[in-house]
């Protein structure tokens, strides 16, 4: 899992880089202009999974229609249904996966840069990496949650006191003159925090009234954001009828699981993965909102049935070509 992250997270590095070169050096900011991007990709697979509802509603019509004339006969059901499914190139499997497997993509990608910016976003040479690492432990900082993977965090958060302590780190052996000056230049301008708050906090370790305890506010908003997002879902898909809306009613239970997921995973990661989080979610939902006016289900079911009529036709027409051409 620990590769995904890196793998994935290399080509959304890439970007937070460019953007870095351009001047923009807040690590929020990056993080959300970076979802934004991500977001807009992801446009087209949601368009698709809005089409494929629609697909899939208008083949519940046909296939309550299959049931009702061989009611009792579930061999002949299945067969009509199988061919059904062959007319119309249509696969129950796939509908709404690849959306989903691009929304995994994304989100891995970018917990990939959160989690490992030194190697994702800045690009450290991983011997580099693994000095800076260990002169963070010779002066005693822990990484969140005392987890190696997030000591790159902790490297980026303190790299001030590691240049300031550069003579004791190399006297006790580590080789901390060896990094090339730039690289810590590199580090130093990024501002790794969002209104004061640095990223690398988790917010489960900090207690209220501490340094730092307005962290908890971001658990908080990301919760909302991701119940409100879920809702808005769940009583439009309710409001379009049909199978959808059946599907939508029994989903009451996933959308308060989805904000108690959410709320769990924000508040035991670095306070980094919370501001992705409530930027996700703001942005799923305008997202949700917008898409669902330009491509609502009556429209897009309404032209899904125009194509497969002009689709019917073609096949009509070549199948009449081809007898008028025996014919002959």
């Amino acid at each position: 899992m620990e590769s995904l992250y890196v793998i994935l997270g290399k080509p959304f590095g890439l970007v937070m880089r460019a953007l870095l070169s351009m001047g923009i050096t807040n690590y929020a900011l990056l993080i959300v202009i970076v979802t934004l991007i991500a977001r807009l990709i992801m446009i087209p697979s949601s368009i698709g999974q809005q089409k494929g509802m629609a697909k899939t509603q208008r083949m519940q019509a046909k296939i309550r229609k299959i049931q009702e004339k061989y009611a009792g006969d579930q061999r002949k059901i299945q067969e009509e249904t199988q061919a059904l499914y062959q007319r119309e190139g249509y696969n129950p499997m796939n509908a709404g996966c690849a959306p989903l497997l691009v929304q995994f993509i994304v989100l891995f990608g970018l917990i990939g840069v959160i989690w490992y910016p030194l190697t994702n976003f800045l690009n450290i040479q991983e011997n580099y990496r693994e000095i800076l690492i260990e002169a963070a432990k010779f002066l005693k900082y822990q990484a969140p949650l005392k987890q190696e993977r997030f000591f790159e965090l902790v490297v980026i958060e303190h790299i001030a006191d590691i240049q300031a302590n550069k003579a004791a780190i190399i006297a006790s052996g580590i080789k901390l003159d060896t990094i090339p000056e730039a690289v810590f230049n590199n580090i130093a301008k990024v501002d790794f925090t969002a209104f004061g708050i640095p990223l690398g906090i988790v917010p489960k370790e900090v207690k209220f009234g501490e340094q730092y305890s307005i962290v908890w506010a971001i658990p908080v908003i990301s919760t909302i954001t991701t119940l409100g997002s879920s809702l808005y879902s769940t009583i439009k898909q309710k409001k379009s009828g049909g199978a959808a809306g059946q599907a939508a009613a029994s989903m009451g239970c996933m959308t308060v699981g989805m904000a108690a997921m959410s709320l769990y995973f924000v508040v035991s990661y670095p306070a980094g993965i919370g501001v992705y989080w409530i930027v996700s979610g703001l942005l799923g939902l305008a997202s949700t909102v917008i898409i669902g006016q330009l491509y609502s289900p009556k429209k897009v079911l309404a032209r899904v049935m125009v194509d497969e009529t002009i689709e019917r036709r073609s096949r009509e027409n070549n199948i009449k070509l081809v007898h008028n051409k025996e014919d002959k």
